[in-house]
Formats: C-alpha cells, sequence, structure tokens
C-alpha cells in the first residue's frame, strides 16, 4: 500500500471511528455523570475515561478474534451487553434532574466516579461493540502499519473527547442550565433508544448463529 492509500485509510478510519464514538454528543453525559465532582475530578475522569477506552481497542485491533475465540465470546453477546448498558445510563438521565450529587451514606473513595469513567463513558459509549468491531475489520488486514493507523487514528479520536470534556463547562454556562437539561434528557432517550437498537441486533445475531 502506498502512502496516498495509507492516508486515504487514515482518513476512512478517523470517519469511521468519528461517526460511531460521536464524541460531541457525549459530552451531555459526561457532564451528567461527573455533576457533584470538583474541575480536577472531572479532568481525572475524562482521562481515566479516554484513557481505558483506548487501552480496549488498542487490545481488540492487535488481538482482538483470538480473545473472542480463546474466551468463546460471541459479537452477539458484546453487543446486548452493551445495549442492556447503554439503555440503564439512558433511563437514568431521562429520570434525573440533571444535578446529580454525591451519596450522602457513602464513605468517599480516594478516586470518586471511577466507576462512570469505566462505565458506561469509555465502555460501552466509546469503545463499545461497533468500536470494537470497527477497529477488528479495519486492523484485520496482515499489515502492521494498517494497525498502527487503526490504533493512532482512535488516539486522537480519544484526544478530541477529552478536550470536549473538559470543556463541557464552559459549553453548560454558554448554553445555560436549562438548555443543557433538555439536551441531557434528549441524548438520554437517545442512549434508551440506541441501548435497544444494540439489545436487537445482539438477539437478531445471536439467533441467527444458532441457525
Amino acid at each position: 500500500m502506498t502512502g496516498d492509500n495509507y492516508a486515504g485509510f487514515a482518513a476512512a478510519v478517523f470517519m469511521g471511528f468519528f461517526s460511531i464514538v460521536n464524541p460531541i454528543a457525549n459530552v451531555p453525559v459526561f457532564l451528567d455523570l461527573t455533576g457533584y465532582m470538583t474541575p480536577e475530578q472531572r479532568r481525572k475522569i475524562a482521562f481515566k475515561a479516554v484513557a481505558v477506552a483506548f487501552i480496549i481497542i488498542t487490545v481488540f485491533s492487535l488481538a482482538g478474534n483470538t480473545i473472542f475465540r480463546l474466551l468463546n465470546i460471541s459479537l452477539p453477546a458484546l453487543r446486548i451487553t452493551g445495549g442492556v448498558l447503554l439503555f440503564i445510563v439512558g433511563y437514568g438521565m431521562i429520570l434525573g434532574d440533571g444535578n446529580r450529587k454525591m451519596p450522602q451514606n457513602t464513605v468517599p473513595v480516594s478516586d470518586p466516579g471511577i466507576s462512570a469513567a469505566v462505565t458506561p463513558l469509555a465502555m460501552p459509549l466509546m469503545a463499545g461493540p461497533g468500536t470494537i468491531t470497527t477497529a477488528m475489520n479495519y486492523a484485520a488486514a496482515h499489515d502492521p502499519v494498517r494497525t498502527l493507523i487503526v490504533i493512532g487514528v482512535y488516539g486522537l479520536i480519544c484526544y478530541i473527547a477529552y478536550l470536549l470534556f473538559l470543556s463541557g463547562g464552559q459549553i453548560m454556562r454558554w448554553l445555560g442550565a436549562n438548555t443543557m437539561l433538555v439536551i441531557t434528557k434528549m441524548m438520554g432517550l437517545i442512549l434508551a433508544v440506541l441501548g435497544v437498537q444494540m439489545l436487537l441486533e445482539g438477539i437478531n445475531e445471536g439467533l441467527n448463529l444458532r441457525r
């Protein structure tokens, strides 16, 4: 593959990842999950979320098919699990008041919100079944350069998402609390629908595999 072909491949990978991850749409989700945190805690959670997502996609880009075979995991099972997780998050955003607070009856931990960084921010929002499948497909060819491009492009997507997460507070001040509340609830509805869609796709693919 020539340099021009690699450049075209990188552009295609970027567009594919960006459309699936959609880091802009994930900002309201991040703000909703970290509403009770300080700016420093939000920065840490944003970094951990993109770091975990990057590690997941890197691992599956390099050894996704091998992992699936060794653990006897099917892609439909991954889709179903991701769909359930997305629906739960979306449902909580729809019913929430947009102003989450630290639970009063729990002992503070040294790294508050780490669970939010892993689930749902890192997975399934940034490194969900669709993203994993896309990474595995792009890196399927036995070409180390293509695999490195896939990993590098996804790293760029993670960096963009990180910057957007850090700018979430400014975006909220610019739009206003009421507008952000409406956007958050709309995103909650979209996430719930995407979760159901992912669940149905997983069930349908699973039934087809059994035929």
